[in-house]
């Protein structure tokens, strides 16, 4: 496994630069430099290529975006790396308007809160499934032309997760369906774990319950409407509490991947649910950051001291202005090995206050290419220079010690070179995504602030090099520069 993060289930070389996209449009342009214009792009984890060039693309979800009259339809932005970074010229919009994908805008929708990358077909592209709500997801697939098609999924429209979940080699998907949130007791969800590959059509090689039947609630062996899953109160083709994100990595190192899942527990209360992959479903355990109020925590995974097994990174909550790094192992995680920081860690601003939101959004994975993921960090409720909620984002190195703080750097919008001004209210940070969009080996980093220009929203793109994040030739655009919809869009609520 690599100790760079998230897994790497196939890799390829990039096209050679000769087919590179240059940059058009946007607040700024990111330049092709010298050093990447002769460097050979270095292999790209294939979920995150969907034409198959060897740069990682960049997913952007619009949820709140009016489409075809319908408030609050929803759409997703897909900007395709080159060997010169993103191009605002070379993407795709699609919404359920879009032709080819199934259903009508709907008022309301969201379509494109959450979404999740993976080669689902074992073509060697990655594809794309899109959360649309209670009309279901929407897979499309990945080719040498890029997203293509769009196959509906039906009654799973919240969080899809793709991953390796039995350890075959073939990337499977854990689908869930649609609830809302709401009450003092959590909804059971229907759910359900399809086997890779995935035609298609839309049909997995097998469908198994989400929850391995030890996890089903009053399971008895001797029961058989229970041990054919149609008797227990709660069996393996439902899970408990509306799911908002997830993500995915191996944090026992047992080759299965896990999913770590913010879901609502009732009564107020979010917490972070981890579920450890199998050969017949998931088993559930605890993760950092369970039973928490206020803002929905950022939740990343990968490995950040380098030993093999992934960690799991939780932002600060509504009670803990703490972030919590719980290191993976053979037995998962533990309390004895979780430990915590926050804005007084070296190369930190090393003044908290109330409502600065420490880890509002979280990435994980390998900026520098030294083999250990660091730590990316958004602080949007951050106030500076008579500004309030302006925000930031920090970079957090990992190292064979872990965290350290050692190297940290912080940016906003008023740091040199990077695109636009702070503003009050402007919450830059709020979503985070770190992805190698120009096929460097160094995984870039794209930040938003979905309240930018009166919630339509905005993105910013910095490079990812040896010796961390640059602004040299930073590069931001929003809903305009891509000729999508804007107004209200709150462009950049989901990054990928």
């Amino acid at each position: 496994m690599s100790r760079a993060g998230r897994r790497i289930r196939t890799a390829r070389l990039g096209a050679p630069l000769a087919t590179a996209v240059l940059l058009a449009g946007g607040l700024s342009a990111w330049a092709l430099t010298g050093a990447s214009a002769q460097a050979a792009p270095a292999s790209v984890e294939v979920q995150d290529d969907f034409n198959g060039d060897g740069y990682a693309d960049l997913v952007i979800g619009a949820p709140n975006a009016t489409v075809s009259d319908k408030a609050k339809a929803g759409y997703v932005a897909i900007t395709y790396g080159s060997a010169s970074g993103l191009s605002t010229a070379n993407k795709k919009i699609v919404s359920r308007s879009t032709s080819g994908i199934p259903g009508s805008a709907t008022a309301g929708e969201r379509f494109g809160l959450t979404f999740t990358k993976g080669d689902l077909d074992g073509d060697g592209y990655g594809d794309l499934v899109i959360a649309g709500g209670a009309g279901g997801s929407v897979v499309l697939w990945g080719s040498a032309s890029g997203l293509t098609g769009g196959t509906n999924l039906a009654g799973y429209g919240q969080a899809p997760q793709a991953g390796d979940f039995d350890g075959d080699g073939k990337t499977d998907l854990a689908l869930f369906a649609h609830s809302t949130v709401a009450g003092d007791d959590p909804q059971s969800a229907k759910a359900a774990l399809w086997k890779g590959p995935i035609s298609r059509t839309g049909t997995p090689a097998a469908v198994l319950n989400i929850l391995d039947k030890s996890e089903w609630w009053g399971y008895d062996e001797d029961d058989a409407s229970c041990a054919t899953g149609g008797g227990c109160e709660e069996d393996g083709d439902s899970i408990t509490g509306p799911i908002v994100n997830g993500h995915v990595g191996d944090i026992n190192g047992d080759g299965k991947d896990d999913i770590v899942q913010w879901h609502y527990t009732g009564d107020g209360t979010w917490g972070n649910r981890l579920l450890f992959g199998g050969a017949s479903g998931f088993t559930r355990s605890s993760a950092p950051g369970d039973n928490t109020t206020g803002n929905v925590s950022g939740t990343g995974v990968g490995d950040v001291n380098g030993d093999g097994f992934d960690d799991v990174v939780v932002g600060g909550d509504g009670w803990d202005s703490k972030v919590r790094v719980a290191y993976g192992s053979a037995s998962g995680l533990s309390d004895a090995n979780t430990k915590s920081f926050d804005q007084s860690l070296p190369g930190l601003y090393g003044a908290e206050e109330e409502g600065d939101g420490l880890g509002a959004a979280v990435s994980v994975d390998d900026v520098n290419g030294d083999g250990y993921a660091d730590i990316a960090l958004g602080i949007p409720g951050e106030d500076f220079s008579g500004l309030t909620d302006a925000g930031s984002f920090a970079l957090v190195p990992g190292s064979a010690s872990g965290f350290t703080g050692t190297g940290s750097q912080v940016f906003n919008q008023n740091s040199p070179e990077v695109p636009g001004v702070a503003e009050s209210g402007d919450e830059f940070g709020a979503t985070t995504a770190l992805l190698d969009v120009n096929g460097d080996g160094h995984r870039d980093i794209a930040v938003a602030s979905i309240a930018e220009n009166g919630d339509n929203g905005a993105v910013w793109l910095l490079r990812g090099t040896s010796t961390g994040l640059t602004t040299n030739s930073a590069l931001a655009f929003g809903p305009d520069d891509l000729s999508a919809p804007a107004t209200k869009a709150q462009f950049g609520t989901s990054l990928r």
